[in-house]
This record gives C-alpha cells, sequence and structure tokens, in this order.
C-alpha cells in the first residue's frame, strides 16, 4: 500500500560515494524541518486564536495538510540531485535491483534507525523514510526489508524535556485554586471576561458529575490518589480552543475538555465542560477538521488521548492531531493484522450502489473501499473532477458533517478474500484500477473512509421517534454544511449515512459546490395550463441554477418523513432561507457551530441560527434495519 501523490519515479541508485549514512542523515533532516514547520503552525494557531483571526486559523488548516508532501518531494528532489551520477549502473523499471543496491538501501534503513535513538518523534520520522522511499524507488522495487512495515523504534515512555501533561492536587490546594491554575498555566495573551465566575461554573459542573459516577457510599469521594491532569498544549480548530485532560480517582480515569471561546467583545469564556468518552470521541471525530496542536512527542499526547476514548483507533487519533500520514501508516498496519485475524470476503457494501463510485466492504471491518467508476454516468463528471471533490474536503471545514476518507494507490489485497460476486463486479465497473494476479488483487487508487449506515436503510426500519430524530439532524447536517460554503448538490438520503453515535454524516462529494458559486432561485408561475404539463421547465435554467421547493419531490415521498421535514426544516425548501444563507458566506462570515451539545455548556444554551435545539444525536439503536 502507498500514499497517493507518488506521482513520478527516481530510478534506485547504489552511490559509491555518497554512503548509506549521508543518505539516512539527508532524510532525517528533510523530517526535521517537516515536523518544525508543523509545530510552528501551531504556535501560529495560538497567537491567531488570541486575535481571534478564524480566517487566519481556517487558512492555516489548509495550507498545513500540504506540508509533508511538500516536504517528502523536497528530500526525494535532494537526494536524486546528491546521487545523480554515482549509480553503478542504470536499472531499468521492470528488472530487479541489484544485490549491491539491495545491500545499501538495507544499509541505508540501518543507519537510520541508529539516528533515531532519543529522537521525539521517531513513529513519525519512520514514516518520512517509507513516503521519501516509495519516490526514490519504483514501486516494482518495493521491498518491506527497506520500508518500516512494522515500527523499528519504541514509542513508549517517549517525552520531551516539557512534559506532555501537567497534573494539579486538588485535595491539597482546592478545587477551584487547582482550576484557576491550569486554564492561567496557558498563558493566553487575551483578557478573560469572567474567569472567577466560569471557574466556579466548571467546578460545579464537573463535580455534579463525578458525583453521579462514582460508585455510592464512601467510594463517592475524592480518594488520596485523586488528581487533574491536562496535556500540555491547547488545541485549536476554527473557533475554539480546547483544554484536554482526565481526572484520576480511586485509579478510575474520567475524561474531559473545557472548550474555550471568545465573546463579541473579544474576551475569552469557558464555555462547556465535556466530560464523556462519547463527548471526547465526538470532539476528536473523523468528520472534523484536524486540530492545530504543539506536540513535542506526539507519541505521548496520542497515549494520553487514547486513555480517554478507548474505543477510537490510534491511527484516527494520529490523523484527528494533524499528523494524517502517521495516521494511514497506522491504519495500514491495523488493516494487515485485521486480515490475519479474519476469514470473511470482501464484497459489495449495503446500500444503492452510487453511478460514481463502486463501494465494497468485508463485514467484520468498519471501513468501505470506494473506487472511482471507469464510466460515470453523469455529466460532466470525470475522474479528475472527483478527485478535485475529495481534495476540496480533505481541506475544508467538514463542521462534523463530512466523513474524512484515507486515500491510496497500489493497495495489494489477496485474491481469495473477494467473492466472485464482487470480483465480476469490480472487473465490469472498474477494470482501469485492477490489477490481476494468481494470488493479489491490485486496486491502484482507492479511497478508504468509516463505515455508516446508510440514511435511506435506517429510515427504512426506524420508530417514528428514531426517524423523526434522525430527520431532524439530516436537515441540520445540510444547514451546517451550507454555512460552511458547502451546497451537497445530490441530498438523496442513501448520500448520508449513520454513525455509532447517532449523528448523520454526508460522504457523497461529487456533487458538492460552494455556496457562493450556486444561484438560488424560486420557480416562476407558469405563463399558462400548457407550460405547467409540460416536462420541460418554462424558466431558463443556469448551471449553478437551483430551486429548494423542487428538493420536496425527491426527498419528502414517505408519509412519516414528509411529516417530519416539514415540522423542523420547511424553510430548506424556500429559496430564501438558502439565499440568505449564501450572503453571509459571501460575506465572510465563520458560524458558530458546536462540537457538543447544549447540555455541556456551562451558560444557558444560546439560540443559534444553525443549530436549533443543538447537537443532540438520536439514539441509533432505535430501528430496525
Amino acid at each position: 500500500m502507498r500514499d497517493e501523490g507518488d506521482l513520478r519515479h527516481i530510478e534506485p541508485v547504489a552511490p559509491r560515494a555518497y554512503g548509506p549514512e549521508a543518505v539516512a542523515r539527508m532524510i532525517l533532516a528533510g523530517f526535521d524541518r517537516h515536523y518544525a514547520l508543523f509545530r510552528y503552525s501551531a504556535q501560529r494557531a495560538k497567537s491567531l486564536f488570541e486575535s481571534a483571526d478564524w480566517h487566519g486559523i481556517q487558512e492555516l488548516s489548509r495550507e498545513r495538510i500540504e506540508y509533508y508532501d511538500t516536504r517528502v518531494r523536497e528530500c526525494a528532489a535532494a537526494l536524486a540531485q546528491a546521487l545523480r551520477g554515482t549509480a553503478s549502473a542504470r536499472t531499468a523499471p521492470d528488472l530487479a535491483l541489484t544485490e549491491a543496491q539491495v545491500d545499501f538501501w538495507q544499509a541505508t534503513k540501518t543507519r537510520y534507525i541508529a539516528l533515531l535513538a532519543g529522537h521525539r518523534q521517531p513513529e513519525c520520522a519512520e514514516t518520512f523514510f517509507n513516503s521519501v522511499s516509495c519516490r526514490i524507488l519504483h514501486r516494482s522495487y518495493f521491498n518491506n526489508d527497506f520500508l518500516f512495515v512494522r515500527p523499528a523504534v519504541a514509542t513508549e515512555y517517549i517525552d520531551g524535556p516539557r512534559p506532555s501533561y501537567r497534573s494539579y492536587y486538588p485535595l491539597t490546594e482546592g478545587l477551584l485554586p487547582s482550576l484557576t491554575r491550569m486554564v492561567a498555566d496557558f498563558g493566553l495573551a487575551a483578557p478573560y471576561e469572567d474567569l472567577p465566575t466560569d471557574i466556579r461554573r466548571l467546578g460545579r459542573m464537573g463535580m455534579r458529575h463525578l458525583r453521579q459516577v462514582l460508585p455510592r457510599g464512601r467510594g463517592r469521594r475524592l480518594a488520596p490518589d485523586c488528581q487533574i491532569q491536562v496535556l500540555s498544549s491547547l488545541f485549536f480548530r476554527n473557533k475554539g480552543a480546547y483544554i484536554v485532560g482526565r481526572v484520576i480517582n480511586q485509579t478510575a480515569i474520567h475524561p474531559f475538555a473545557v472548550a474555550l471561546l471568545h465573546t463579541p467583545s473579544n474576551h475569552i469564556q469557558l464555555d462547556a465542560l465535556l466530560h464523556t468518552s462519547d463527548d471526547l470521541s465526538t470532539l476528536f471525530s473523523f468528520t472534523r477538521a484536524y486540530f492545530l496542536v504543539d506536540m513535542e512527542a506526539p507519541a505521548a499526547y496520542v497515549d494520553f488521548l487514547s486513555s480517554l476514548f478507548p474505543r477510537k483507533p490510534k491511527a484516527e487519533i494520529y490523523t484527528a492531531v494533524g499528523l494524517q500520514k502517521q495516521g494511514k501508516t497506522l491504519f495500514y498496519r491495523d488493516f494487515l493484522h485485521h486480515l490475519s485475524h479474519s476469514s470473511d470476503a470482501f464484497d459489495a457494501a449495503p446500500g444503492i450502489q452510487g453511478m460514481v463510485m463502486t463501494v465494497f466492504t468485508q463485514p467484520s471491518y468498519p471501513y468501505v473501499f470506494k473506487l472511482i467508476r471507469d464510466h460515470i454516468a453523469k455529466d460532466g463528471m470525470d475522474e479528475a473532477t472527483v478527485r478535485r471533490k475529495y481534495q476540496l474536503v480533505k481541506k475544508h471545514d467538514r463542521v462534523g458533517r463530512m466523513a474524512d476518507t484515507w486515500e491510496y494507490s497500489q493497495v495489494a489485497l489477496p485474491r481469495a478474500r473477494f467473492s466472485p460476486r464482487l470480483l465480476a463486479s469490480l472487473r465490469v465497473d472498474v477494470p482501469s484500477l485492477l490489477e490481476e494476479s494468481a494470488d493479489l488483487i491490485v486496486l491502484k487508487h482507492v479511497y478508504i473512509e468509516r463505515r455508516m449506515t446508510p440514511l435511506n436503510l435506517f429510515l427504512a426500519g426506524a420508530s417514528d421517534a428514531a426517524l423523526e430524530s434522525a430527520i431532524r439532524q439530516y436537515g441540520q447536517a445540510i444547514r451546517e454544511l451550507a454555512a460552511a460554503n458547502i451546497f451537497p448538490g445530490d441530498m438523496l438520503y442513501k448520500n448520508f449515512g449513520v454513525t455509532r453515535l447517532g449523528r448523520i454524516v454526508f460522504y457523497d462529494y461529487d456533487e458538492i459546490q460552494p455556496m457562493t458559486d450556486m444561484r438560488f432561485r424560486r420557480i416562476p408561475p407558469a405563463p399558462n395550463e400548457e407550460a405547467e404539463l409540460s416536462s420541460e421547465p418554462w424558466y431558463p435554467v443556469g448551471a449553478h441554477d437551483v430551486f429548494p421547493e423542487e428538493f420536496a419531490s425527491f426527498l419528502l415521498g414517505a408519509p412519516r418523513v414528509r411529516a417530519a421535514f416539514l415540522k423542523h426544516h420547511a424553510d430548506l425548501l424556500d429559496a430564501q432561507w438558502w439565499q440568505d444563507c449564501r450572503q453571509r458566506v459571501a460575506q465572510g462570515r465563520v458560524e458558530d457551530i458546536y462540537p457538543y451539545p447544549p447540555a455541556r455548556r456551562l451558560r444557558s444554551a444560546r439560540p443559534s441560527r444553525f443549530v436549533p435545539g443543538g447537537d443532540t444525536p438520536f439514539v441509533p439503536g432505535d430501528h430496525h434495519v
């Protein structure tokens, strides 16, 4: 499996003068430059938050996604220049490496491992080595002996001179003084609106929750080991900053996060206390933009976070904190482990197959594989357009409503694990993306995405209460996407999914457009009865024209769905709502879309145009699919 983006190759060489030690040092220097810039972006995020520069934070988040590939290209180009002319003989792509070349690259990897002794980011440096090697070596030469398929350097107990987390002791210094120091230690260069009042509210809500979860009787008291541990850096995203930590009491771990926001007067306030694993899992969801957080030892941060929501794979945690390439490395390792410990076959994913992507999965595996069809049955749609749409989503603020994807090329899967039905279907739908051998099926390009229950299947078996709640969230997802300058295009229920925590998420991106590119119109009155009965419109329709009143014809056919939709979202059928939203986006408004429900806020919930009733999920178990 190889990272997408390796679009060219440099012929492998075995240099005489430029030895393995020098090559290993050059690759590590390339990684160190990348990680220094990665940390600097998080440090910039702190000052942007202090000055309430929300557009600056969003632009920084988009730019940072390109950092890794840019540094890999720089390093590979510099290495190619250094090695040019030093190869013993040019090797054709269809020939194996010479014995001397094999020895050279194995020695380079060995020297690189030695250089990682004492390094603060060894796991990420190993991934960088893999990426550079894959650019230097043609894919015919991919050899696990040259790559870090498994980690070579342990990351347990790695930390920096500045500890990854701080500890506070409420039994000895008092709860409110501990919380005050906890907040003050982050040293934000912006005034708080009323920190003492916020601290009292935070303490009351925290103790109220602890009393509910601690055992009854004497066990409900705070134990001698009680401490508050918080990660040493703030987590920045969009308009919020988050203190992330845990309370230790009687050896039990109680996760929490404190949300910090700006007031209209540009003061900082403590806005919410998130205090369950599900709260934290939602905050770090694969449906949201990556955090900007300054981590000297990322493994220490990921280990800490993993203790807060243990059900979330570390691959997703690395991705959530902006180290998406390391997330891809761990995902691949987890995937290989799953394949070796399972026996069920890959087969078509449940639901209605789309016209653009063909999707398959494995019943025991919580992800789906999406391939772009060779022949797309949509006007103006081709492979390049689809790829651009998925890249747009990668860089965009997903506001908790669009699923992130991992993009790979050259994914080799065991042929025996494909059902005959799926293999026959892939040969028809995506022949250009398949390479077949006796033992393997190689997918030349694939997106891998968290599996969700398609919303249309959910609605078909949902109770009245669950259906109404799901439709309320469906409309809310559309509102939040629109506020983030995303018009979904194809809003059919089959293009939305239901997550484990009951959130509605959009996952079909081939028709998304910026809201600012669209023209939302009302259908003008028909000039006569014949025009109204005609199958052709009696009014001109431009390429970007949208008539929201038409949504009812393909969304509201089922009576139960229609009743729920009109109860909560009738305004989505009115062009005026869309015009107003488009105008706000065009004016540069960054709306408040909270990644937590109103019940978690320290003050009474404020009304929000885009979050009526708050971000409260329905109960996903109340249905029959």
